[in-house]
Order: C-alpha cells, then structure tokens, then sequence
C-alpha cells in the first residue's frame, strides 16, 4: 500500500485528487494539508511513501517546504503540482530535491502512473515540461560549445535500439506521453511501455529525462 498525503491550498482540488487516488487499490490517502508549513508535522505522524504538494501556497510555498523536508528527511519523495510549465519553476523545485513535477491539467491516469513511478524511486516529469527542458538544455549547450553542439547529422544508435526504439526515443524527445506515441506509431499504449522500459535498460538510465537527455548528448536524436 503506497500512502499518500496531499498538501495543497484549493480543497476542490485535494478532493478531486483523492477521489482519482481512492479509485487505486494500492493508494491510500493518509492525510492532507493546505499549507507548505503542514508538511513536517504531517509527515513525521504518518510516514507516507509520497507527499504530493502544491508549488504556490500563501504562506509557505511548495519549494520552500519542500526544501525543509529533504534537509530533514531526504529519503522523502515529494512531486510537486502546479500550473507553470516554465523550466525555471521546474529545475528550482527539481534542486529542492523534489522527483517529480507535474501539471495540473494532467489527466488520472498519469497522475496514477506519476506516482507509481516516484514511489519506486524513480523521476517523473510531465511531457510537456520534458520538452522544455530539452529546449533548454539545447540552448545552454548550444551557447557553452559556441553553437557546435547541435549536429547537422543525426546518428541513430541502431547498435544499442531497434529501429522502433529509435522512434519511441525520439517521440519522448520531442515532449510527447506514451498515449500520443501509440496514435503515431499506430501501437498501443502498453506496447509503448514495454519499447520505454528496454530504452531505459540498453541505456542504464533510471527514467525517461536521462533517456532524452543522454539522446541529445550522444546526437542520436533531434531536437525540434
């Protein structure tokens, strides 16, 4: 049983979230709060496997809390909700320690999945923000190599990826989630899954933004 506390300042919102998590056998909802400064007190009387917590909050935001909760406990896996997409949100609460980041608009079986993920060890990012950041690891690198980074000629790895490997890799660069991958590739969804999962094996990486990110590295995928 994954527990789950939520910390968030909208009560519609909280309830919306529990309703979807309360639909998931191995979810429980232990506790919730609607200010950063709930998280300590509620995390040392319930122990949750995740806390989900809102980025802006009146008094103390979601960072902030965040940042006092991986000093104090940083085995604490915490993904941040919010409606920004912007990378500087996102890397400021990926510094605080936080595993994943995720928007408000996204749908229950992500937030599901999300989850899932984080509560494993593992990172999430929602697609849209992965493209983002992308964009701006490319500018960075772009700016840091005086505009030598960006190959004119992309090498797909076919020794270490299938051919479809190669596409599924690409999709995820170009920011897109596992069920608009399947419309384009004209598979399912749970084939998607299973083409991520050995991406992340051949690759040794732990989760889909090393994926990218070690893609563009080595030039094996463009970034558009």
């Amino acid at each position: 049983m994954t527990k789950i506390i939520i910390i968030d300042d909208h009560q519609l919102f909280r309830e919306g979230v529990k309703r979807i998590l309360d639909f998931e056998d191995s979810f429980e909802v232990i506790a919730e709060g609607n200010d950063g400064n709930d998280v300590l007190r509620l995390y040392e009387q319930y122990l949750p496997e995740v806390v989900l917590m809102d980025i802006n909050m009146p008094t103390k935001n979601g960072v902030d809390a965040t940042a006092e909760l991986i000093e104090k406990y940083p085995d604490a896996k915490v993904i941040m909700l919010s409606i920004h997409d912007d990378e500087s949100y996102v890397t400021h609460a990926l510094k605080t320690g936080a595993l994943g980041y995720m928007l408000k608009e996204m749908d229950a079986n992500a937030i599901v999945a999300a989850i899932k993920v984080v509560a494993k060890g593992g990172s999430y990012l929602h697609p849209k923000v992965t493209r983002n950041l992308v964009s701006e690891f490319r500018r960075l690198s772009e700016r840091e190599n005086k505009g030598n980074f960006h190959q004119t000629e992309i090498r797909r790895p076919f020794h270490l990826l299938t051919k479809r490997e190669c596409e599924v890799l690409q999709l995820l660069t170009d920011g897109q989630s596992n069920r608009t991958i399947g419309e384009t590739l004209f598979i399912s969804e749970k084939t998607v899954k299973n083409h991520v999962s050995s991406i992340l094996q051949k690759m040794n990486v732990n989760d889909r933004t090393q994926a990218v990110v070690t893609g563009i590295k080595n030039g094996w995928v463009e970034v558009r």
